[in-house]
């Protein structure tokens, strides 16, 4: 699917109930986290931070932080046990990253709200975004890339889906029945998922339409290397884009982007 749809998710818009988009994110953070699914870039991720000598990750759009354990983790575990990771989001989301702060040590949270075009100097780190570039029209993206640009901080964009047709029948199949499941697992526990989950439910009604146009809005490769290049007009980064495979089947699409050397910009 080369294609890129630029719909609405209901998860974007400014009025949508936060508690809704809590009890979405929560669901998006247990299955990313369960699934392993950012597993394949961990090698590509612990390439670009030893190439720009970072420890510090600093995540952008985190929602509840989905998959960023697991991530910090394994970096931990293959060779850098100093990695640490600071979550950011426009709508931050206190009481998921509580949780993930209590069990995963090395994990920092930023209670203000950041916009992800225009990161403050003073949060520093190598950035990155887990299943939330597609949020971006083409020029937002753009300028998300840019300011990392600016500020010569090196970027990773990582998305859990290769955008399939597939992808799309099981999004609308098998993964509301899996989220019907395992809503009563999710931690923290929340009567209000539950209720918008199985007497009122909105909360996999909006999943099932955020998530197909997750992937109809996801940016192939291509499209990616094209933002980079059009947000790094004098070629002071190298980026490379491309999609790796889990062991189990699903793929996972980036993009990296690392400055260059002054000798070499």
């Amino acid at each position: 699917m080369k294609l890129r749809f630029q719909l609405f998710e209901f998860e974007d818009l400014p009025w949508f109930p936060r508690v809704i988009r809590a009890g979405m994110m929560d669901y998006l953070r247990f299955m990313i986290s369960t699934l392993r699914t950012y597993q394949p870039i961990v090698p590509l991720l612990q390439g670009a931070l030893r190439q720009t000598g970072q420890t510090q990750l600093l995540e952008l759009c985190a929602g509840a932080g989905g998959g960023t354990a697991g991530v910090l983790q394994q970096l931990r575990a293959s060779g850098l046990p100093r990695a640490r990771v600071r979550l950011t989001d426009l709508y931050p989301q206190p009481a998921a990253w509580q949780e993930l702060q209590r069990t995963t040590p090395g994990l920092e949270a930023e209670l203000q709200p950041v916009d992800a075009t225009a990161v403050p100097t003073a949060l520093p780190g190598f950035r990155v975004v887990f299943s939330a570039f597609h949020h971006f029209p083409p020029a937002a993206a753009e300028a998300l890339l840019a300011d990392a640009v600016r500020q010569r901080t090196g970027i990773g964009v990582f998305e859990g889906a290769g955008k399939h047709w597939l992808e799309l029948v099981l999004a609308v199949t098998v993964l509301p029945v899996a989220q019907l499941l395992i809503t009563p697992f999710i931690r923290p526990f929340s009567l209000s998922r539950l209720f918008f989950t199985y007497l009122v439910p909105l909360i996999p009604l909006f999943t099932i339409w955020d998530g197909c146009v997750s992937i109809l809005r996801m940016y192939p490769p291509a499209q990616l290397l094209r933002l980079a290049h059009r947000a790094d007009p004098e070629g002071r980064f190298a980026w490379q884009a491309g999609k790796v495979q889990h062991s189990w089947g699903p793929q996972v699409t980036y993009l990296i982007g690392t400055p260059l050397l002054p000798d070499n910009a």
